[in-house]
């Protein structure tokens, strides 16, 4: 590596990484990246619901048009309930994190924000606000509602019951206090003061919504990934707190729109990024095991051999550190090429309408090929480009490789040879 290299590595390894790990690491944002994960079963399973209702198959919305309404019910328990889900999974996580009594969290509050998604008129519920337009709101309600709660605790400005007395009755009494302190400040910001809070937020954090949708800004959250996964920090796991709530937001969005007959308005939703680029793994590693299958060089073959069977199911850890690619500058470099090279073509074909957008959501550990015909609900053309995403790779990886090969050989035949 040369010294501009060195440089730009150091600042970043030195200066960045540290930031963006601290930041992965944060009581709150680890809440969040948590709750979002408990809910994703949820979309799985209204998922699967999705693919009977909108088989691609001639003739199929005929023949299932008399249950298609009937269908559409588990899809709306869980598409159309996320918010609330998420809302309760990430208070429940918070609260336990900071040594509350984590259902009360949880309880807490999910009842502030289905209060403030009641119409003042008629005091229905605003079904929007429920899903996926308010999970920004849900998450903000969650931290709010647990600091509240922790802060009276800390104070000791809760009704304490003698110790005796059944514990979910002294819980129950323990958490009046700030029950009743957040449903009257959010009755009053919402229904006094009139304030719309799941415009507010979404306002706030819409240059983030519409940012991750653009192909320069999901490129850039590409090269964050692979980059912080050079320098042996889960790159995923550090930006998914942050990025998250918005990719499932979109693909809450294109289920609504597949269940109305219309086009699917976001092409970076929950599965394109997950499946469609980290294909074999994050950085597409599945194509460098395939590359050295037959390496001359025992130690690679051997790890890619073992690796192999693995990064079908997209857990590249074996290959990433046994080769490894971690602070290897020959091999991050195609590491974070594939990244960038398959996100623009994966987008570029979506935003041609090629082939299908996501609005399926399926486990990031479904192999190549499957997962990508089930993302798009049963589109073979992403099957295909499944196929030619490895066969891509595998050409960006191939001289990179043959030089890590050739210098592994080199220092192998003359043991007193070191590289920098």
């Amino acid at each position: 590596m040369d010294r501009t290299g060195k440089t730009i590595f150091g600042f970043f390894n030195g200066k960045l990484a540290p930031v963006l790990t601290a930041l992965s690491e944060n009581t709150y944002m680890s809440a969040i990246r948590a709750g979002m994960v408990s809910i994703v079963p949820l979309t799985i399973i209204g998922g699967f619901f999705i693919i009977i209702t909108e088989f691609p198959v001639s003739g199929w919305s005929k023949l299932i048009e008399p249950w298609a309404h009937f269908l559409r019910v588990p899809v709306k328990a869980t598409f159309g309930l996320l918010a609330v889900f998420a809302c309760f999974s990430i208070a429940y996580d918070l609260g336990k994190r900071l040594g509350q009594e984590a259902i009360v969290s949880a309880s807490m509050a999910t009842l502030v924000f289905l209060m403030i998604q009641l119409r003042l008129d008629d005091l229905a519920f605003e079904m929007d606000g429920l899903e996926s337009k308010g999970l920004f709101t849900a998450i903000l309600v969650a931290l709010i509602s647990v600091r509240i709660q922790k802060w009276f605790t800390d104070k000791n400005l809760v009704i304490k019951l003698p110790r005796n007395v059944p514990e979910i009755v002294y819980e129950s009494f323990v958490s009046l206090i700030p029950m009743f302190v957040l449903v009257v400040l959010f009755w009053l910001l919402r229904f006094v003061l009139g304030v719309d809070i799941n415009r507010m937020v979404q306002t706030a954090i819409s240059p983030l919504v519409f940012a991750l949708n653009t192909l320069p800004g999901i490129l850039v959250y590409a090269f964050l990934v692979t980059l912080l996964w050079s320098v042996g920090i889960n790159g995923d796991n550090a930006m998914d707190a942050i990025v998250a709530p918005v990719f499932l937001q979109y693909l809450a969005e294109n289920v609504n729109a597949a269940m109305a007959g219309q086009p699917l308005p976001y092409v970076t939703a929950l599965g394109f990024f997950t499946i469609f680029v980290n294909v074999g793994g994050t950085g597409a590693t599945i194509a460098l095991a395939l590359i050295m299958l037959n390496s001359k060089d025992p130690g690679y073959r051997k790890v890619s051999r073992l690796s192999l069977p693995t990064q079908i199911f997209g857990i590249n850890e074996p290959i990433f550190f046994g080769f490894p690619i971690v602070l290897n500058p020959v091999l991050m470099i195609p590491y974070i090429l594939n990244a960038l090279v398959l996100t623009t073509g994966t987008y570029l074909l979506m935003h041609w309408n090629i082939i299908h957008r996501p609005f399926v959501n399926v486990p990031w550990t479904t192999p190549p090929i499957i997962g990508h015909y089930l993302v798009s609900g049963g589109d073979w053309k992403a099957a295909a480009w499944a196929v030619c995403s490895i066969g891509i790779a595998m050409v960006v990886y191939y001289p990179f490789a043959k030089i890590a090969e050739r210098q592994r050989l080199a220092s192998l035949s003359n043991p007193e040879t070191s590289s920098d």
